[in-house]
C-alpha cells in the first residue's frame, strides 16, 4: 500500500509587479501550512519525500509543513496539468511508500479527484490524502482511494 498526500500550496500574497513565480505566503498561509503539515502528523503520515514546485509560495508551504524531510523541486509541477503530475509520480522511487506532491490549483485538485474520487473543494492550504495499491508506475486514474481531506478555514 503507498500513500500520497497531494498538497495545495498555502494562501499567497498578491504583489503588484511580483512575478507568479516569486508570489510569498502571507501571515495565514505560514500558519496554515504548519497546521497542515500538523494534521498530517497528528493522522500518522510521514512522507519519504515531498515533490514540490520550485515557486516561492509552495518551497515555503513544504518547508513549513515538513520541516526535516527531504524536498525535491520540480520544475515540472509549476503551471502543470494534472496528467503531468501523474507522469512525474509515476517516475518515484518504487521503495517510496509516502510521498508528497506540493503544487498548484487546479492541476492538484484535478488529480486528487482523478485518484481518488470524491466532491469537495480544494482551498489554499488544502490536502488529500489518497491511498493506493498500485506501484507508482502503474498509477492510473481511479487506482486510489480518497482517506482524507483537509482544509484549513473548516479548521
Amino acid at each position: 500500500m503507498r500513500t500520497l498526500i497531494l498538497l495545495r500550496h498555502a494562501k499567497a500574497a498578491q504583489v503588484p509587479g511580483l512575478a507568479d513565480h516569486e508570489r510569498p505566503l502571507t501571515d495565514r498561509g505560514e500558519r496554515d501550512a504548519a497546521r497542515a503539515g500538523d494534521e498530517i502528523r497528528a493522522a500518522g503520515l510521514s512522507p519519504d519525500v515531498v515533490l514540490c514546485s520550485p515557486a516561492l509560495r509552495t518551497r515555503r508551504t513544504a518547508e513549513l509543513a515538513f520541516p526535516g524531510t527531504e524536498i525535491s523541486y520540480e520544475r515540472d509541477i509549476y503551471q502543470a496539468y494534472p496528467d503531468e503530475l501523474l507522469e512525474l509520480l509515476r517516475r518515484t522511487d518504487p521503495e517510496l511508500s509516502t510521498v508528497v506532491l506540493c503544487g498548484h490549483n487546479p492541476a492538484v485538485h484535478e488529480l486528487a479527484l482523478e485518484l481518488g474520487g470524491g466532491d469537495y473543494g480544494f482551498r489554499p492550504g488544502a490536502y488529500a490524502v489518497i491511498q493506493v495499491e498500485a506501484a507508482w508506475v502503474d498509477l492510473w486514474p481511479g487506482e486510489g482511494r480518497l482517506v482524507a481531506h483537509w482544509d484549513p478555514k473548516e479548521h
